[in-house]
């Protein structure tokens, strides 16, 4: 257990080294004054859709967490799942491990809503596959669009795409929704029974997975400047490759790798301006939503500690209430009848 216990923390500290040395390398002609005043330079209306776009993208985290419990058939009111899965993805964003520190958050939060562990369990198995589902999506719709886009990593990705691969990814996610509309058979791995959702739910995660992916690239696209920007497909597209490899690599925050493949995929643009645009999707999408969580967990298990120590009250309320009419049961009875 300590083993396992320790292995992610180390996949991703490494991670971060290894990402950092190699964004030390590609960056040895900037500086940190070039970093700032490209950030200055950035204009109070692409602040401003930044942030919108942030706001997107966690209103769409959301809508994961709320199709999953509709595929399970549950109830739970759309402010609590609104909180637990903002501070769920918030934190493990942050934390990296992000399926298991995710998890964690869930199953506490859900549980106290009668959730059990399985449930719990294909809860975050059905957000991810949401997740996977938008970006495989994407990733079709960006090959068929920008097939030349994983060209921009040829010196450091050994992986070759075409128009061709978009329409194969494509046709895999029309595989599923068939699947869907005839309602195969569920899939039961151990003690999950995986079941193909609904086609009103498929439909919904090939809406809402994309969202989210647009809302978090479109942080960084709005931020950039105009001189040198390939378009949001493109961005779209480095936005994809980065992620995806920060989750992979279990870094926390996937810090050192999102700024090496942005600036890798981004080459025409100046690092500088590409690493300005990337601390504003931090501030947005990581540091702020990580400050807020933290708010929300402080009051969420004071709540919690407060019910449990009413409860311990009232128990011992009534106990003490039994205690004494069964003595005063006692007293009462006259000793004939003992």
């Amino acid at each position: 257990m300590k083993l396992k216990t320790l292995m992610w923390p180390v996949i991703g500290l490494s991670a971060v080294a290894f990402s950092l040395w190699l964004l030390v390398e590609e960056l040895r002609t900037t500086s940190i004054d070039d970093i700032g005043a490209s950030l200055a330079a950035i204009r109070e209306p692409a602040w401003a859709l930044s942030a919108l776009c942030a706001l997107a993208a966690y209103a769409a985290l959301a809508a994961y967490d709320r199709l999953a419990l509709k595929h399970l058939g549950r109830q739970v009111s759309w402010r609590f799942i609104t909180l637990t899965s903002f501070t769920a993805y918030a934190l493990s964003h942050n934390l990296g491990a992000s399926v298991l520190s995710g998890a964690i958050v869930r199953y506490r939060a859900y549980s106290t809503r009668g959730l059990s562990g399985a449930e719990v369990g294909v809860l975050v198995a059905f957000a991810s596959f949401t997740f996977v589902l938008g970006s495989a999506l994407l990733w079709g719709l960006v090959l068929v669009i920008e097939p030349a886009t994983l060209r921009r990593f040829g010196e450091h990705l050994p992986v070759e795409a075409s128009t061709v691969t978009g329409i194969l990814v494509l046709a895999l996610i029309a595989l599923y929704v068939f699947g869907s509309w005839l309602q195969l058979r569920p899939l039961r791995l151990w003690r999950l029974t995986l079941a193909y959702p609904s086609l009103p739910i498929v439909l919904r995660q090939l809406l809402i997975g994309p969202v989210e992916i647009l809302g978090a690239a479109g942080i960084i696209y709005f931020a950039l400047p105009d001189a040198g920007n390939p378009g949001f497909a493109v961005v779209v597209g480095v936005f994809l490759v980065s992620f995806s490899l920060a989750l992979l690599s279990h870094a926390p925050g996937g810090i050192g790798v999102l700024e090496f493949v942005f600036v890798a995929g981004l080459s025409d643009m100046r690092p500088a301006d590409v690493l300005a645009a990337l601390l504003v999707f931090r501030l947005f999408y990581l540091l702020i939503p990580l400050a807020l969580a933290l708010v929300v967990v402080v009051g969420f298990e004071r709540r919690q500690l407060v019910r449990s120590l009413r409860s311990i009250r009232l128990r011992r309320a009534r106990a003490d209430r039994r205690h004494r009419g069964r003595r005063t049961g006692r007293l009462e009875t006259p000793p004939g009848e003992a």
